[in-house]
């Protein structure tokens, strides 16, 4: 009992306070995070290969910049985040206008979803593809329309077709793509960017972007008004836990930003992080190259356990597991109760999948140790094959 109204009672009429749309949505998150598997689990994890972050770190220039920023941390940051969006700017041979900053490609999304989309409007994308992004389209109240994937790659004929035969406010494509690692030629990206129609913005996630293969990604200053690009200093930068990231396109549909981000959401310490990390290149280069050699030695782990590592151009390897999801799930728990976190793709056929993100040596040596003994205790190779 509170101010003599019972807690119950409370509980009973909180919801009527919320629009419809409010109460109709899952109480949930689009990732359970490591630490809320540690609390449910009872354990600490010993090694972190879930999330694909960084484990190599932010640059060193980056977290001294952001060390010395912290000093001044009782002032707010720049709301217009001129010399970050300079430099982004130089960086891709654009001006400050064509790019809007904020904290990280998810909050970006969620505001592009709100400046496009009202209730009951259409949104494709893949059946399998990154979850917050539906996240934010489900807590608009816009209809997801689901394309599946085909041989582990999203299905660009089919995103075009179903794009033109919907015409949705929104078509998102993520190269490279998360879960599985795949990625399209930069011909067959310009194909869906030409092909898309003009009423429908086309979301292109490249969160990923810096480890793929040269030809991967269009150039720049390739601008429509229905193009919107985005990218990250979470992945091959190393800052996953300072939230920061940006978009670019013309500079009549990057303004729209500003017309609802939260202008003060980016830290000071945050621009200074990126805003060193972009001076930094060569420990970027070195970042990618200590990428490459742990996805193959993920891939090396997973075929000498009898497993099929998929290509891949980011910053994890997804794993077929050779059967289905609820085996695939059998294998995955058993690897986290021995101390390691990963993930797995939700929704079928991709959840036959185990995603690994690369790791330090020791890291991968104690994932090597944890699916060896996982396998032991769900079946091993041969069991699998036979079906037993």
């Amino acid at each position: 009992m509170a101010d003599g109204i019972d807690i119950g009672e409370r509980l009973a009429t909180a919801p009527e306070l919320f629009t419809p749309l409010a109460r109709s949505l899952p109480a949930t998150v689009p990732f359970v995070g490591p630490e809320a598997l540690e609390r449910r689990m009872g354990i600490r994890f010993r090694a972190r290969l879930g999330a694909n972050e960084s484990v190599f770190g932010p640059s060193p220039r980056a977290a001294e910049a952001m060390a010395r920023a912290a000093a001044g941390s009782w002032a707010y940051g720049d709301p217009e985040l001129s010399e970050l969006r300079e430099a982004l700017a130089h960086k891709h041979g654009l001006t400050r206008a064509h790019i809007s900053v904020g904290e990280g490609i998810d909050g970006l999304l969620g505001h592009l979803v709100r400046l496009t989309c009202e209730p009951g409007d259409r949104v494709v994308t893949s059946l399998g593809a990154y979850p917050t992004f539906n996240y934010h389209v489900a807590g608009h109240g816009a209809r997801l329309d689901l394309v599946p994937y085909r041989n582990d790659h999203e299905d660009v004929e089919a995103l075009i077709e179903r794009a033109r035969t919907l015409r949705p406010k929104l078509l998102y494509f993520a190269n490279p793509d998360n879960p599985t690692g795949s990625w399209a030629e930069a011909s067959t990206v310009r194909r869906l960017i030409d092909e898309t129609p003009a009423e429908t913005i086309l979301v292109l996630d490249e969160a990923y972007g810096d480890f793929a293969p040269e030809g991967t990604l269009p150039p720049s200053d390739l601008l429509r008004p229905n193009l919107l690009r985005f990218r990250t200093f979470s992945k091959a930068y190393g800052m996953a836990g300072v939230r920061i990231g940006y978009v670019f396109g013309d500079p009549a549909s990057a303004v729209q930003f500003d017309k609802v981000r939260n202008h003060f959401g980016v830290s000071r310490i945050a621009q200074a992080g990126a805003l060193a990390a972009l001076g930094d290149d060569r420990f970027l280069r070195d970042t990618i190259e200590r990428v490459a050699r742990a996805r193959d030695r993920i891939g090396a782990i997973a075929r000498a356990n009898g497993l099929a590592p998929l290509p891949s151009a980011t910053n994890f390897v997804a794993i077929d597991a050779g059967r289905d999801g609820t085996y695939a799930r059998a294998l995955l728990d058993a690897v986290l109760r021995r101390g390691v976190f990963i993930r797995m793709p939700g929704v079928a056929p991709l959840d036959r999948l185990i995603r690994v993100t690369v790791g330090r040596d020791e890291d991968l040596d104690l994932f090597a140790e944890a699916l060896a003994g996982a396998l032991d205790e769900v079946g091993g190779p041969d069991e699998r094959l036979s079906g037993s």
